[in-house]
């Protein structure tokens, strides 16, 4: 089965999930899956500093694992669905 991501991908997406932090950030927004988050939002739900989630979250969106969407002077963020049903075929493909 082929994959539709290259190995550099599935390597980036790999190391933004091997973080605790990332994912519950991802956990948080997959929460809220019906709206965008925002960055504050964020820092209310989990125990670290703007700083610390800015990072993660920039993390996350250079994996293609968030959508960052500007709205006004705030981006909000969602999931990228379709990168994380290809990140499961690739991983699903080792159980066949």
């Amino acid at each position: 089965m082929k994959t539709l991501l290259d190995f550099k991908k599935i390597e980036k997406i790999s190391k933004a999930l091997g973080d605790p932090y990332r994912l519950q950030i991802i956990e948080s927004v997959k929460k809220y899956d019906t709206t965008c988050m925002q960055c504050s939002d964020i820092v209310e739900m989990l125990a670290l500093s703007q700083p610390a989630i800015s990072h993660h979250i920039k993390l996350l969106v250079e994996a293609d694992l968030l959508i960052a969407e500007k709205e006004g002077r705030t981006m909000r963020y969602t999931l990228n669905k379709e990168v994380f049903a290809d990140y499961a075929q690739y991983l699903n493909s080792f159980l066949k």
